[in-house]
């Protein structure tokens, strides 16, 4: 399984961008989907979860501005990031937790490679 991010860019402040994540290869069943993300110097910090059932989660620094979904046709997640702002600017990753290929199949987790995500004020 991998997964492609896409989406990121350089936009001002009070501005909008989505993100997306394309999954591709075989799953059988997943537990969730994620964003993360991780600025200069700082820990990876979860921003967005959905689960199999469509349960969202946010980090609290950003709910009410950003939304995640999904595709489950395309096999894609996104993020949807609106009035975005100067401390919203790091590096996202999208990730898939509990993937299991088959039904026969371990659970695994797997992590996109990232996109830049930069605000300017």
């Amino acid at each position: 399984v991998q997964l492609q991010a896409s989406g990121g860019g350089l936009v001002q402040a009070g501005g909008s961008l989505r993100l997306s994540c394309a999954a591709s290869g075989t799953i059988f069943s997943f537990r969730a989907m994620d964003w993360y993300r991780q600025a200069p110097g700082k820990q990876r910090d979860l921003v967005a979860s959905i689960t199999s059932g469509g349960i969202t989660n946010y980090a609290d620094s950003v709910k009410g501005r950003f939304t995640i979904s999904r595709d489950n046709a395309k096999k894609t997640v996104y993020l949807q990031m609106n009035s975005l702002q100067p401390e919203d600017t790091a590096v996202y990753y999208c990730a898939a937790k509990g993937v299991r290929q088959f039904y026969y199949s371990a659970s695994t987790d797997y992590w996109g490679q990232g996109t830049q995500v930069t605000v300017s004020s």
